[in-house]
Formats: structure tokens, sequence, C-alpha cells
């Protein structure tokens, strides 16, 4: 679904759109704390946070939900006065250093370490904390066991085996794998750069200037030319239906959409996170959490935080229905997830498991949006097109490392 698609590749926006519709909490006489969400596709979602707002019995809050191009709309926003007091998103660089974010380390206490390690470095620029996290989401491996065990197969735990896997598994009207319909360009670069060790941004300098890197998104190349992905499907990678009507093997997609893999297959698949390359890589799955956030330009900084340490650390009831009552995402609170019963076994068990173990940030406050679209566009050209992958990655380099001059100096 969108919102998912835009949490794990979350860009940068500057365009303004029209207001969207608010709704009150607890009145609209002009004293409430505004709180703004994105759009989320599962239903029941905005009557929850409404639900919410209103048990808040300090003072009021209205919670106005943006359909559309939510960025832009919240980028715009704090630019001005006009802006809400409370919103989520994920926290850059770039807002920082404009002085668009409240710093909230002191609002976890003692929660501090029931909050997953890796989901709050997520949130945290130059050693503040400006995000609480709402909500995990994840992308994975998913595999069907029954094509696995016709073929003699193996689950892959190298990108070489899976690479093998996609081709041994192409058989007949199924290939071995979907990535999304440009071939995994837009979705795999990141876990490629992990396969091999490396990174998008690593102490302030580029985390992929290295002979590595061509060799990771060469494999990528190599799995494009294979013939084992399906390419040109109805809907794209965020999406199962490839899967779960047997088009294919294997697919890379989201946690959020086991649900209906588990309605489609019951028991008949599996998942994995993507696999090392070399030695010094690592298995991983990219990870995203929305953060609330709490704007500078606020006239009630004190009752906006107030409101954020009440709502995302002290009703853990209001997160885990925030969670897993209406879509599908691993609450940021280890205790949480462990008693979760819709957590507790399968797929999910294991995505728990792979966010705990080998979670990489799908965009960390460092990765801007001009380094995203250069790193991207670059893996794009190398998979699709056949461009050289040094040479690609060299430029991408080049131009991450003049942000990074920008940003640090």
């Amino acid at each position: 679904m969108i919102s998912r698609r835009r949490l794990l590749s979350l860009a940068g926006a500057t365009a303004l759109l029209t207001a969207c519709g608010s709704n009150t909490g607890r009145g609209g006489n002009g004293q409430a704390l505004k709180q703004w969400y994105h759009a989320y596709g599962e239903p029941g979602v905005q009557q929850a946070v409404e639900r919410y707002a209103k048990a808040y019995g300090k003072v009021p809050v209205d919670v106005q939900w943006n359909p559309g191009d939510y960025d832009s709309k919240l980028a715009t926003s704090l630019l001005s006065d006009g802006g809400p007091d409370v919103f989520e998103s994920t926290p850059q660089i770039s807002s920082v250093r404009a002085g668009q974010l409240v710093p909230l380390d002191d609002l976890l206490g003692d929660a501090k370490n029931d909050f997953t390690a890796s989901i709050l470095a997520g949130h945290t620029v130059d050693g503040k904390l400006y995000g609480i996290p709402q909500a995990v989401d994840m992308q994975m491996l998913f595999y069907r066991k029954s094509m696995f065990a016709a073929a003699g197969v193996t689950p892959p735990s190298t990108v070489d085996e899976l690479v093998d896997a996609a081709r041994r598994l192409t058989t007949g009207g199924v290939k071995g794998l979907f990535a999304g319909n440009d071939g995994g360009g837009a979705v795999l670069g990141g876990p490629a750069l992990w396969s091999v060790g490396l990174d998008y941004v690593r102490d302030h300098q580029v985390g992929f200037d290295d002979p590595l890197a061509a060799r990771a998104v060469g494999k990528l190349r190599e799995l494009y030319t294979s013939g084992s992905l399906l390419l040109g499907a109805v809907k794209d990678w965020a999406e199962p239906d490839a899967f779960t009507q047997g088009l294919v093997a294997m697919q890379w997609t989201g946690l959020w959409t086991v649900p209906a893999v588990q309605k489609a297959l019951g028991d008949d698949f599996g998942v994995l996170p993507f696999p090392k390359l070399t030695d010094s890589g690592k298995a991983s799955v990219p990870v995203g959490a929305f953060g609330a956030m709490v704007n500078a330009k606020s006239k009630r900084v004190d009752e906006a935080k107030e409101f954020v340490r009440w709502l995302w650390v002290e009703r853990t009831d209001y997160q885990e229905d925030f969670n897993l009552g209406y879509g599908f995402h691993i609450p940021p609170r280890d205790s949480i997830a462990a008693k979760a019963s819709k957590l507790s076994g399968g797929a999910a068990a294991d995505a728990v498991k792979f966010v705990r173990d080998n979670a990489k940030a799908s965009n960390p406050p460092d990765w801007t949006s001009a380094m995203r679209t250069a790193f991207n566009d670059a893996v794009s050209r190398v998979v699709r097109d056949g461009a050289p992958a040094d040479a690609e990655l060299r430029a991408a380099a080049a131009k991450a490392r003049d942000e990074l001059k920008r940003l640090y100096g």
C-alpha cells in the first residue's frame, strides 16, 4: 500500500498542497493541540487516533488526517507559524539543522531500554532523539516452501545461493523471484550494500565508496539478466499478488503483506532476510518507523511533549492497538511485541527476530533526498541498462560526498 512504500523509501518534498480535513479530539475552540498524521490505508486507523486524542484529559487535541502528499505539506508547514504542534515523520538532519524539531530525550525515562535500539537510532541526530517511534515496518524475502521442496532447493543464506535458487526455481510459467517491475533496483540497493558490509553513510562519510559496492550491485544485474526475475507484473513489489497467485517462488515485499499471504497460502511460505554476499557482510532487512515529533515553532512545546509522552510512552495499550488492531506492524517496544499474539509465531515471529538481529535503516537521518536519488539512479542504470557499476557508484558517491560536506563541513 502507498503508505508502506512511502515509509520505507521516504523522500523529501517542498510543494505546498491544499489543506486537508481536520477532526477534533476534544473540541475545536482554538486551544487544542494540533496533531497531524498522514492518511494510513487501513480502515479504522483514523477513528482510532481520534479516539486516543479524545481520551487525553489534560488539553484538547485536534487530529488532522492528511491524504495526498503529506511530506510536501508537512515540509511547508514547518517553515511557517501555522504548522502542527505534534506530527509524525522520520527525522532528517536538514530539519534538525534548521531548528524545526524539539529534542525528546527526556520523554523516555525508564522505557528507553524497552524500545528497539536500532529503531531509536533511526530517530537520533547528533546524539539527540527527535522522534518517539510509533510503528515499525520492514521488508523481507518471502518463499514458497512447497516449490522449494519440489525443486530440491534450500532457503538461500548467501547472495550467490539466492541467484542460483532463483534460476533453479524458474520453470514453466513460474519465475524464481519478484523484486519489483524494475528488477529490484529501487528496493535492493541498500540490502546489496549491507550484504558486503557497506552502508549508505558511515561516520559522516560516504559508506559505499568501495569496490565491493560495485560487486554487490553487479549481483543485482546478474539477477536481472538471468531470466529468473518476474518483470511486468500487474502489481508491484509492495503487493503480494504475484507470490500468492503462484507466479513466483520468491518475492521481496513487506511485513504488511503477511496477513494476506497467510490467508492465501496457509503455512506454505517462509520468510528470510536478504542474505550476505561476503563474510564481511550481513543478512539484512530494511526497516522504517514513523515517529511522533514536536514542532519547534509550536507555542505550546511543553504541552505537546507531555501529550507525546502520554500517547507513545505511557499508553502501551494504545500503542499495541495502533500497530496491530488495523494493519500489521511491529511495535517499537520490545515488551509489546513480545506479548502480542499476532506476532507470536510463524512469519510474524521471524520478522520480529529479523528486526532485532538484522535491521538496517531504510532512510537514516543523514541520508538526504539528493544522496538517495543519486544512489538509486546509479543502481537503476546498472541493473536495467548494464551501465558499469564502478563508474556509476563513484559518481553517486561524489554527489553524496558533496552533500555530506554541506551538512558537516
